[in-house]
């Protein structure tokens, strides 16, 4: 178990790295900082994410749930606020960002369910 979170822990990073030659205005400085932008986006998706949703409801259901990818896009811009190296130009950056990296974290994720 401990092998397959590090495991996913680098491919994450992997992802981070491969973002800034598809979203302009996205640069992470090196595979270490994709490292630690992993953990720290994994443990602001963990903790802050689910207030900021819970606060936004009602303006998520007015959207059916598209206020979601807004919030994706700030968490993203967060990270890059509290982590040197990744930097995130602005808003839209951050939002096109979010959304390109959730949809490899799903096809990473399809890819490997489908091996077990």
């Amino acid at each position: 178990m401990c092998l397959y979170a590090i495991l996913r822990w680098v491919i994450n990073a992997l992802l981070l790295m491969l973002i800034p030659y598809l979203v302009p205005g996205i640069e992470v400085a090196s595979f270490f900082t994709a490292l630690v932008v992993a953990v720290v986006l994994a443990a602001v998706n963990a903790i802050i994410r689910p207030f900021v949703i819970l606060l936004t409801l009602p303006i998520n259901i007015l959207t059916l749930g598209l206020f979601t990818l807004v919030i994706n896009g700030l968490m993203f811009y967060l990270v890059s606020a509290i982590v040197k190296g990744f930097t995130v130009s602005n808003f839209w950056a951050a939002f096109f960002a979010a959304l390109i990296y959730s949809i490899l974290s799903m096809i990473v994720s399809s890819l490997d369910s489908e091996n077990k």
